[in-house]
């Protein structure tokens, strides 16, 4: 079959371009080692440029001029050219002491541990980084990208007129990662969404809630809805994690039609809110096994249609879960809350049910609501 001729040209301008980044790519890299060395004969010139002012104004130019160096050394460079600098900054601080005469006063050692000990420190942090493969601050820049993505999977996608949705996701103490997660996506009048509570809270569920949100990403519309689940147990079953469960909500949604059904893995009930009654109600119905515990069970799901003036919600145990008192008690308590909420309309629902949970901050708290108007 002929290719038409825009579409060859597409190709070679395509190509054309990956080639001039991947070459980009390798002269930053080719740069950046040549400037590594670099760095660190400045910063050794740096070092025996603070010695000789030392020497020549005792009175002006204090022994502390060194810890920058230090500093700044353990931040841009590898181990083992911070630790040249390092011997360059060791023996040039005892020169100082010896040259002034100040080798036996109880100040200049005291601060001649305290350089040795921030050189420690900062080798550790550099051996950290060799160990990851990154190089100065690019490690944390790399964690915030995998923050602000993890978020970005999480939005919300734009809806027709008639409905509405909002989530909010607080992490325990305020912290920058969670281990409840929402991953959404929207294909025609399909609207899937799940919400995921990996094991632990905090920083210490983030990693695994990174590598989750990018593999039930792919998941999410491109299987059948009673599958998803199935499929999202088996990717975990296969990470042999030593704390590797999940428990997840998924929810799938007709914007055309209403209907709706959902499927839960070891999650607390959805809570729908009827506008017929005015009432918010349980889900009841039989709940699937969490995560990534054992392979080849079914996950149930519950099926209903939203009309007018009706909402669904999915919430973590965070919301209502506390240590003096058991699940029921606190989805009563959340009830209440929404009761109190919904003269004022669904808009910040979510958030406020976050807030006002009775964990507080101790847990990862995240709810997700959906209403037709």
């Amino acid at each position: 079959m002929e290719v038409p001729s825009d579409v060859v040209m597409r190709r070679r301008a395509t190509a054309r371009w990956q080639r001039v980044r991947r070459g980009r790519s390798v002269g930053r890299r080719h740069w950046a080692r040549l400037a590594e060395p670099g760095t660190a004969v400045l910063l050794a010139l740096g070092v025996v440029g603070a010695w000789y002012a030392m020497i020549l104004y005792p009175n002006h130019v204090p022994f502390s001029a060194y810890i920058p160096f230090a500093v700044i050394a353990g931040l841009l460079l590898t181990p083992k050219n911070l630790a040249a600098v390092d011997g360059v900054l060791l023996v040039a601080g005892a020169i100082t002491a010896v040259r002034r005469g100040d080798a036996s006063e109880p100040l200049y050692l005291a601060a001649y541990v305290v350089l040795a000990a921030i050189m420690v420190i900062m080798f550790w942090v550099a051996s950290s980084r060799a160990r990851l493969g990154v190089q100065g601050t690019l490690g944390e820049s790399m964690l915030v990208d995998l923050r602000d993505r993890l978020r970005t999977q999480g939005e919300l996608p734009d809806l027709p007129a008639e409905w509405g949705a909002e989530l909010s996701v607080l992490s325990a103490y305020g912290e920058s990662f969670s281990g409840d997660f929402v991953v959404t996506s929207k294909t025609g009048d399909a609207l899937e969404i799940v919400l995921v509570d990996v094991s632990g809270k905090g920083i210490a569920a983030g990693t695994r809630s990174l590598l989750l949100s990018g593999a039930f990403g792919g998941l999410l519309g491109s299987m059948p809805v009673e599958r998803f689940l199935p499929a999202a147990n088996s990717y975990l079953l296969r990470q042999h994690w030593d704390e590797g469960f999940a428990t997840a909500a998924h929810a799938y949604v007709n914007l055309r039609t209403g209907e709706f059904s959902i499927g839960s893995a070891g999650h607390p009930p959805a809570v729908r809110f009827s506008a017929g009654s005015g009432r918010w109600e349980v889900l009841e119905g039989e709940e699937g096994p969490v995560l990534g515990v054992t392979d080849g069970l079914d996950f149930p799901r519950t099926c209903g249609v939203l009309g007018r003036g009706d909402a669904l919600l999915l919430y973590t145990d965070g919301v209502i879960e506390t240590r003096t008192r058991d699940l029921r008690d606190g989805i009563d308590r959340m009830l209440g809350t929404a009761e109190q909420m919904i003269s004022r309309g669904f808009s910040g629902m979510a958030a406020k049910m976050c807030a006002a949970a009775r964990a507080g901050e101790t847990d990862d708290r995240a709810a997700v609501l959906v209403w037709r108007r």
